[in-house]
């Protein structure tokens, strides 16, 4: 482990600045790292969590309106989806995990509601092609049969696509 000192982290017990790493590793949920640290002049311990600095996510919704990402909205939408599927509470979170890495990986600090929908259904459809539909009708706002037959149709379309020929 580090042993070098460390500037401007204040000690919680005495107040001094200089501070030596003992031990350094990630937190439970791997998104930040735990250190256990020395304060050199009174010797003793306490733990700080080091974590990367990001700017929030906005959603522009479709009536002009922006509100912060919320992971958990999104989780609720697609556990809707695949109540009653064979789709795992872990598989749910890696689909949700994906997508979220897929918008920060753009460096935009904005995306629509549309994009974020198309990433859904995207992911969903290699998940679980029920699922899939079910939240293509309420994301597409399906108005009748007709419009729910047409994306039926699509659907088995793409698939016997990827059949093998026999």
């Amino acid at each position: 482990m580090s042993s070098a000192l460390v500037n401007d982290m204040k000690c919680p017990y005495c107040g001094d600045t200089d501070s030596k790493v003992v031990d350094s590793r990630p937190d439970e949920e791997n998104d930040s790292i735990r250190r256990r640290r020395e304060c050199t002049k009174c010797g003793r311990r306490f733990t700080t969590h080091e974590q990367v600095e990001s700017f929030p996510i906005l959603v522009s919704k479709k009536d002009g309106k922006r509100e912060r990402f919320d992971r958990n909205k999104l989780i609720r939408g697609i556990v809707k989806a695949c109540e009653k599927r064979p789709v795992s509470a872990v598989d749910i979170e890696e689909l949700v995990n994906d997508i979220e890495q897929t918008v920060r990986n753009t460096m935009e600090h904005e995306v629509s509601t549309a994009e974020l929908g198309e990433m859904v259904m995207d992911k969903l459809y290699a998940l679980d092609e029920v699922a899939y539909v079910r939240f293509a009708s309420v994301y597409r706002q399906f108005r009748d049969v007709n419009t729910f037959y047409d994306e039926l149709r699509k659907l088995l379309e793409k698939s016997e696509g990827n059949r093998p020929q026999a």
